[in-house]
């Protein structure tokens, strides 16, 4: 029997919206960048690039260079690991997270302090009071929160050193006090065969009592289509999947492609769907308004961010933005500097401003998921809308889908996009896959001045290839590749050659393409 907290929680979400209300976007990323400074001044890192003399942003980005994952790897963690204790930040440093890069696979090692757990902790009670804002009768801790993860368990990389899943160390260091408030217990989470949790997952939270569910959007439809079973099963056909269901907090990819599922799983119940841009480097955003209308970034939390110009990735000094001099409307990489060790560090991501009272921005894709083998210029958003669009006009929904480049073999003069799409129900038929395409095109048309220029003539890129597969085709593909349910994420553009040639080679072997 839990003890319902709701009315102390909204109490505390009331007192914190008044100083977001009041919060200095500018002053507190200053604030922020110089607390970090001062605390990692004594590390390697610190001493290196003259923390103890920073006085200003302009100061930190003079002297701090951009890094991506694999130079702070070669160049402060690698020769540490696993005890990064004192490298770019303070020890102790118990917990290193994994995160697998989903164009290439290859994992990555990012160190989880305990100012990094409060950090996400805070930027997690951001996005509670978002929620009781837009619904002020939540009764949200009178029930369970269902936090979809990945396996729990954890590898000792050295005494007292642990790495894993995120979600993995999130119920590991998890207080005492909010052990009531989270499904499910520890026997449920430390279960590694995907297939098998869910099932187990699906059968024992029926009877529990389901306020809040936290995963990545395919992989709790996998879940909630065999809670829908089961309560059919049950004779509670038409029942809500979730009877006291009252948020939903989902993240990872984008949300377009599953948002009407998702809306069709929920009728009858009155749930606040929310986003939440929380990476392994750091809980970024969280949605304080509507779909599609951007997430506040969390600027007072242990987090600085700063916003590179995507088209001058690649140049010797490419212009470094922050939240005083960023624009809404441009593509950004973000880069942040964290209260775990990582600083100037570009995260992978490409993010859009969308408003700056308060910031918020759309998270856009990533730098290694641009489309330009033909010199299209894609960038994941505007494939997002495209695919997104092309479902809505034949009337079906993608389960997942990856697009790469098909390049021209000998005899040919024309090379396109191949679109692999896994829909919901029954492979559409072929006039209707055939539309999909279609729409795809039209489309990236009107979105992208490179790729109409490509798509001109007859001299240029092919019109898309769609390849529909069946349903359960992706999640097979996964589980072949060890990344099976959890955080892992189906990737969306494909540039790694090998790896889309795994995935055609898989499906041309067990799926029956169209």
């Amino acid at each position: 029997m839990t003890i319902d907290v709701t009315p102390l929680m909204r109490a505390r979400a009331g007192r914190r919206r008044n100083e977001l209300a009041r919060l200095d976007p500018v002053a507190a990323q200053e604030r922020m960048l110089l607390q970090l400074l001062r605390s990692a001044a004594e590390t390697r890192f610190g001493r290196d690039h003259g923390f103890q003399a920073i006085r200003s942003v302009a100061e930190f980005q003079a002297r701090v260079p951009l890094r991506n994952y694999d130079a702070m790897w070669a160049d402060y963690w690698q020769g540490a690991f696993p005890r990064l204790d004192g490298a770019s930040w303070p020890g102790p440093i118990r917990f290193l997270a994994l995160s697998s890069g989903t164009t290439t696979g290859k994992t990555k090692y990012l160190p989880v302090t305990p100012a990094m757990r409060r950090s996400n902790t805070r930027a997690g009670f951001d996005l509670l009071v978002h929620h009781f804002g837009a619904q002020p009768r939540s009764r949200l801790f009178r029930g369970k929160t269902f936090m979809l993860g990945g396996s729990t368990t954890l590898t000792e990389e050295a005494p007292g050193i642990y790495s894993g899943d995120l979600s993995g160390i999130a119920v590991k260091t998890l207080p005492f006090w909010a052990r009531p408030y989270v499904f499910p217990k520890a026997e449920l989470a430390l279960m590694s065969d995907w297939q098998q949790k869910v099932e187990r997952l699906a059968l024992e939270s029926l009877d529990e009592n389901i306020s809040a569910l936290t995963g990545t959007p395919s992989w709790v439809l996998i879940l909630l289509e065999r809670v829908r079973a089961l309560r059919d099963a049950r004779g509670e056909a038409g029942a809500p999947l979730y009877r006291d269901l009252q948020l939903f907090v989902h993240g990872g990819v984008s949300f377009a492609p599953y948002r009407a599922r998702f809306l069709k799983m929920f009728e009858g119940v009155n749930v606040d769907l929310r986003e939440a841009y929380a990476a392994s480097e750091g809980f970024v955003a969280s949605a304080d308004r509507g779909f599609g209308e951007g997430m506040r970034l969390n600027l007072d939390t242990g987090l600085f961010l700063e916003f590179i110009p995507v088209d001058e990735l690649g140049a010797a000094n490419p212009r470094r933005h922050w939240i005083k001099t960023a624009e809404t409307g441009v593509n950004y990489a973000l880069a942040l500097s964290n209260c775990a060790g990582a600083f100037a560090y570009l995260i992978g991501d490409t993010v859009r401003l969308v408003d700056k009272s308060p910031p918020r921005l759309l998270v856009t894709g990533r730098t290694s998921y641009g489309l330009s083998a033909f010199g299209e210029h894609l960038i994941a958003e505007e494939i997002e809308s495209a695919v997104a669009a092309a479902a809505g006009a034949i009337g079906a929904d993608v389960t997942d889908y990856s697009v790469g480049a098909v390049f021209p073999q000998v005899g040919q003069s024309r090379g396109g996009h191949l679109y692999v799409v896994e829909f919901a129900s029954a492979v559409p038929a072929e006039t209707a896959v055939t539309r999909f395409g279609d729409v795809i095109d039209s489309t990236l048309l009107g979105l992208n001045d490179d790729y109409r220029a490509h798509r001109a003539g007859e001299f240029g890129m092919l019109p898309p290839m769609v390849r529909a597969v069946p349903a359960g085709t992706f999640a097979a593909w996964m589980k072949s590749r060890g990344k099976l349910g959890g955080q892992h994420k189906v990737p969306r553009v494909i540039n790694d050659r090998e790896l889309w040639a795994k995935l055609l080679d898989f499906v041309s072997k067990n799926g029956q393409p169209r």
